[in-house]
């Protein structure tokens, strides 16, 4: 992907973006999941359906993610949730959108309702993971790994493949940012899509986030045996058609 561009948001911070824009068209605005980052497939996916229907799209890395500026280790829902914000406001200015969040990404997506209520007209979930911090991380900690957290301030977390260092200010700001327990009256068309095999989030959190909103239209997918990320073609598809469903 050569749509790559920096956007400086403070003195010591920049945030690496996809920007597209067409005239009279809404804008798609694309936030991706926990340490991951915009080479993935899905981005690609997004930037790929946006060019061929002619929509804007936007999309960006949070500080300490991909190729933005700054130590993952010193990000959290705040910082990356603020950053996200003040992108929306910089490039879609005033105009409509359908957000689109990608695991940590519709936790993000559900703050930006704080802020952008009256232009969000669509709300897509995949995988959603809103408050996994509290709840799929530090209340399945062991007594060992909760007391390792609080003395060292970090714990390297085992997921896969993967390794994922958690810190306690992470956790403790998470615990600020609790977005499930206010409705949201949006009267727009929400769509979580859940793989049925997700291993890291349970298709429960899409329904918990479908519960927030009592007056849109209402949808959840499951998608048989389909995994967290759900980035094999076959389920992009899924997606990219309940997507235009929304649009």
């Amino acid at each position: 992907m050569s749509n790559f561009k920096y956007h400086q948001i403070s003195k010591t911070k920049k945030i690496r973006y996809i920007y597209s824009s067409y005239k009279n068209t809404p804008f798609l605005v694309f936030l991706h999941g926990f340490m991951s980052d915009l080479e993935g497939k899905k981005p690609n996916a997004f930037l790929k359906f946006a060019k061929k229907n002619k929509l804007s799209l936007l999309a960006l890395e949070y500080s300490g993610h991909g190729k933005s500026s700054g130590k993952f280790i010193n990000g959290n829902i705040t910082k990356w949730s603020n950053e996200t914000s003040a992108i929306i406001k910089k490039f879609v200015k005033k105009n409509n959108f359908i957000i689109v969040g990608s695991s940590m990404g519709s936790w993000l997506a559900l703050k930006q309702f704080q802020k952008f209520k009256f232009q969000i007209k669509g709300f897509l979930g995949i995988g959603s993971a809103p408050e996994f911090l509290e709840n799929l991380m530090w209340k399945k900690f062991t007594k060992k790994m909760k007391s390792e957290v609080i003395q060292k301030g970090i714990i390297q977390l085992k997921h896969g493949n993967y390794e994922y260092p958690i810190t306690l200010q992470l956790l403790k700001d998470g615990r600020k940012n609790k977005v499930l327990n206010k409705k949201i009256n949006s009267k727009i068309y929400v769509t979580m899509v859940h793989g049925q095999k997700d291993e890291v989030v349970p298709v429960n959190y899409s329904r918990k986030v479908l519960k927030l909103f009592p007056k849109a239209k209402k949808k959840l997918v499951i998608v048989k045996s389909g995994d967290h990320s759900l980035s094999s073609q076959k389920w992009l598809r899924i997606i990219i058609k309940e997507l235009k469903l929304i649009i």
